[in-house]
């Protein structure tokens, strides 16, 4: 890739047991044989060890970093990618890039150029970093390494170890309707401005079947247009509102001293928007909803989105769990999700607000580990739940915030999909992508199979299958139906 002019040429690697301050050159980092071959401090160190220096070091500079290209796209490059970069940072994956020559703009600009080559590094970026020098405590590195990957643990042996979802163009091609979107706007009672929200619709044969994709934090209905676009195209109409309160402008208005960061009250607000959109389609206050249903629903939702959904769905949250967790900075399991859910403490009442109407769920990356109670379904879920996570979800890590949640669940007839290599970005759905979106296949099947259950859609232990046994795989990612037996973290 190309490197930045003056770019950090030499790291200081600080060993444990107090074995001293080393340095190398950044090119001696490539792979082992350079270091071998290397003329710098830490070169004759791994030469005098035979390479096991040189081992340590690919492990800590070669590992690739849950990043990709996705994470600035849509919603990325923005406080969410901050918080990312920080939360890498305070697990020792990205200590000692950070200096007074390196702009924040600098370093998340570097980072940026370094998802465009490919797979992320700590090598890759410091080749992309401007700067003379940084250093690292290689100890520390390593051990939240680790311990960062036993958050992925399960996750990544389940994606090898089960058969992949086949294919089936039938889901994978878009429908046969043409489409059209529109923005409206609704005034509301419990916001100070309108609830906005996009319309994703067939402009001829649209099948009266509604469905709601929330957004999660930070990001916009732009970010899963693909999913409405194809969902539209085979009938049905989609509403993607704009939760005003925690959307990509509220986050600009933030980062300009103009507007406070979300509230907690967004937890009972967001839930909230999509509740009164339903009771103005139903009551016949929006224009062009004529012929739609209300009373059957499916909600999708992403990140926060998904915990919104979740709440329509009737899942509970346990108060307990924050209380207990949040204050343990050493909890094996806390993760970047952790910084929302833990801001919920003092809101936990306004979770439960549930709507009927809400007949099944996808739910994507939810961060719902910490904040849910994990017996999902055991008081109030009237919905079946499609929970939906990526092996290499740094953000919301599968196997706390997706596996141990799902294998605590009864089996009610809820489905847990992991996909390989998916992290928190890469599974959106960007408008203007011309490819159909990795995730666009199993919700269509999972929609499809809500609506065609009619009364059956309740989850209870004889609850009829929703997603069918095949064809609703990606031909990019890998993807994996978990059965209930195997989610034990």
């Amino acid at each position: 890739m190309p490197l930045p002019a003056r770019a950090i040429e030499v790291v200081q690697v600080k060993f444990p047991f107090d074995l001293g301050t080393y340095t190398v050159k950044v090119s001696e980092l490539a792979n082992s044989k350079a270091l071998l071959n290397g003329t710098s401090d830490l070169a004759e160190v791994d030469r005098a060890t035979d390479g096991k220096i040189g081992q340590l070091l690919a492990k800590a500079f070669l590992t690739p970093l849950p990043l990709s290209k996705a994470t600035f796209q849509g919603g990325g490059g923005t406080a969410i990618v901050d918080q990312v970069i920080a939360g890498l940072a305070a697990l020792g994956q990205l200590q000692g890039l950070t200096s007074q020559q390196q702009s924040q703009q600098e370093f998340k600009a570097a980072i940026k150029r370094a998802t465009e080559a490919g797979p992320v590094t700590l090598l890759s970026i410091l080749q992309q970093l401007p700067g003379q020098s940084a250093s690292f405590d290689l100890d520390k590195m390593l051990a939240n390494m680790q311990r960062n990957a036993g958050l992925m643990r399960v996750a990544n042996q389940l994606v090898a170890s089960l058969p992949p979802a086949t294919t089936d163009p039938r889901l994978q091609k878009p429908g046969p309707l043409p489409i059209a979107s529109r923005r409206i706007a609704l005034v509301v009672t419990h916001r100070q401005a309108p609830v906005e929200m996009e319309v994703i619709a067939p402009t001829r044969n649209p099948n009266g079947k509604l469905v709601v994709i929330s957004h999660g934090l930070w990001d916009s209905p732009n970010s899963f247009w693909g999913w409405a676009e194809h969902l539209a195209s085979y009938g049905y109409t989609v509403i993607l509102p704009v939760h005003q309160g925690s959307d990509k402008g509220q986050q600009t208005a933030m980062l300009d001293g103009s507007a406070p960061p979300p509230s907690p009250a967004e937890l009972r607000l967001r839930p909230q928007d999509v509740k009164a959109i339903l009771d103005a389609v139903a009551d016949g206050r929006l224009a062009g909803f004529q012929g739609i249903d209300t009373k059957n629903v499916v909600a999708i939702g992403h990140s926060w989105g998904g915990v919104t959904a979740g709440q329509l769905a009737g899942m509970r949250a346990n108060g307990d769990l924050l209380r207990l967790r949040c204050p343990n900075r050493n909890d094996p399991d806390e993760s970047i999700s952790w910084v929302l859910q833990c801001s919920f403490i003092n809101a936990i009442a306004d979770f439960n607000i549930s709507d009927s109407r809400v007949k099944a769920i996808v739910v994507v990356s939810p961060p719902i580990g910490l904040i849910a109670d994990p017996r999902i379904g055991q008081d109030g879920l009237h919905a079946r739940i499609l929970l939906i996570s990526g092996s290499r979800d740094f953000v919301v890590p599968p196997d706390p915030e997706a596996i141990g949640p799902f294998g605590m669940a009864p089996a009610n007839g809820h489905h847990l999909v992991l996909v390989k290599g998916g992290d928190h970005f890469n599974l959106r759905a960007p408008k203007g992508e011309k490819t159909v979106a990795v995730l666009s296949p199993v919700i269509l099947a999972w929609v499809n199979g809500a609506f065609a259950a009619g009364p059956s859609v309740a989850p209870g232990p004889n609850a009829p299958d929703l997603l069918p046994a095949k064809g609703w795989g990606s031909p990019t990612m890998v993807l994996v139906d978990v059965p209930r037996e195997k989610a034990k973290r």
